[in-house]
């Protein structure tokens, strides 16, 4: 017998012109809301898209015997994909508001499936440059954390640092998932097989993209998950490119937006530029195994998952200024250590180094974002994707002078200790912070969804 209430007791005619009015998803709930889902998939998109990025270091070798290429030439390449990575994500999230994040997601796996193939038939660096640096560069900066932000902010009102920090996270997370897997193929067959194999995975992704991910919960007659009331779609915004550049010069005009970018300009020479780039180089110069090298960088993907998620969790509830700050500091002493923890074999100190540096290698990102959502407001997204520019033109910056600097020098080391002195300044950045617009530890979200001041282009909502 069907439940009657107060909503569905008359005439039947009453209750079918209730049930045309209500909002699709209003009545209680019974499966997981669409929002997890969307999620789900979009970090399966960020896993497949970062595991892109852990091929620049295995591939130095191999292509320098084959090609006979010297280190600063196979670099040009990671260099230009980390820059284009970062240039492309601001510029995708206005086109994901112009298009939908459907499609641009979709695109964005075939564009670096294509690019990874491509690379197979190259045999001159600017044709590396132009398949793995642009191509590659270009779809996995679209599925970068900027496309995880967009989702983040469209899907959630609650648990966005939570969910923040593992999109962020997933990135790494393909990096550990493949890491292990490629570095073996290369050491047992070739090269060209372990690029094949991402282009597959690129490809395989791309129709479940299609079939689970939606632009906006009103599209399914949803509310976001956790808002207590229905949010309408916003129209289409046309003149994406216009857009995203006007965003960039309403920000730039603001001091939190060039204290950010600075910050993860650091950010991304420290992690990505060096690290993803020349860790495995660095461990083969003191005599460790390529498979070991790797094995090492996708441990650091495990406890990096933990460490994003964590860092997520406490930015809800945590001034993010000392969050950052606390972050930079740790791992500038972190790497300042290398030199002296490297060594041919796993010894109890590389171990230390690998679990903390895990732990914080992206647990800048969730509060980041938060930074840039309580200053920005709707435009988070695209602000985000500029700051991120920086991080990725830091990261550019770093592949590039690292390699120059070991073919200059014949060792890393004075490369570990500058880059750790740059995270001390990074800690000193974050402090200067304004404290307007920072968001307020989370007690519990206001009425409508919002909390804490947001100020956008000093205007305060």
């Amino acid at each position: 017998m069907e439940r009657m209430d107060d909503t569905t007791i008359g005439h039947p005619g009453h209750r079918q012109e209730h049930d045309r009015r209500r909002s699709p998803d209003s009545g209680p709930r019974r499966t997981l809301h669409r929002a997890w889902w969307v999620a789900a998939v979009a970090a399966l998109a960020i896993v497949v898209a970062g595991s892109f990025s852990t091929m620049p270091g295995i591939l130095q070798s191999p292509l320098q015997r084959e090609f006979h290429w010297t280190r600063g030439t196979v670099v040009v390449a990671s260099s230009a994909n980390m820059v284009l990575y970062g240039l492309a994500a601001p510029f995708a999230a206005s086109l994901m508001d112009r298009f939908g994040v459907r499609r641009v997601a979709v695109a964005a796996l075939a564009t670096v499936a294509s690019g990874s193939l491509l690379t197979t038939v190259m045999n001159v660096p600017w044709q590396f440059t132009l398949f793995w640096g642009f191509l590659v560069g270009l779809g996995t900066g679209s599925l970068s954390m900027t496309f995880g932000a967009t989702v983040t902010t469209r899907w959630f009102t609650t648990r966005r640092g939570l969910v923040t920090g593992v999109l962020s996270s997933g990135s790494v997370l393909g990096q550990m998932v493949f890491l292990p897997a490629l570095s073996w193929t290369i050491d047992h067959y070739d090269w060209r097989p372990a690029l094949v194999t991402l282009a597959l995975a690129a490809s395989a992704v791309a129709p479940l993209a299609w079939l689970v991910l939606r632009d906006h919960p009103a599209d399914l007659g949803q509310r976001p998950y956790g808002s207590g009331e229905f949010v309408p779609k916003p129209p289409p915004i046309a003149g994406a490119a216009r857009r995203t550049l006007t965003v960039l010069r309403d920000s730039a005009r603001t001091a939190p937006f060039w204290l950010l970018a600075g910050m993860f300009a650091i950010c991304g020479a420290t992690t990505n530029g060096i690290m993803w780039t020349h860790f495995t180089p660095a461990a083969h110069d003191h005599g460790m195994a390529v498979t070991t090298s790797s094995e090492l960088l996708a441990l650091i993907g495990v406890f990096n998952v933990a460490g994003t998620v964590g860092s997520g969790w406490l930015t809800d509830r945590m001034d993010s200024r000392r969050l950052l700050a606390v972050h930079f500091t740790l791992r500038g002493i972190l790497l300042a250590l290398l030199p002296v923890t490297m060594a041919a074999t796993v010894t109890p100190p590389m171990m230390v180094f690998v679990v903390a540096f895990g732990l914080l290698d992206l647990a800048t990102v969730p509060p980041v974002i938060a930074l840039c959502r309580a200053f920005h407001g709707e435009d988070s997204a695209i602000v985000f994707g500029w700051v991120n520019a920086a991080h990725q033109i830091g990261a550019g910056a770093a592949a590039l002078l690292g390699g120059v600097a070991r073919d200059a020098l014949g060792t890393y080391d004075p490369v570990w200790l500058a880059l750790g002195a740059t995270c001390g300044c990074a800690a000193l950045v974050a402090m200067l912070v304004p404290v307007t617009g920072v968001e307020a530890p989370r007690t519990g979200y206001a009425e409508g969804g919002g909390r804490g001041t947001i100020v956008t282009h000093g205007r305060t909502q």
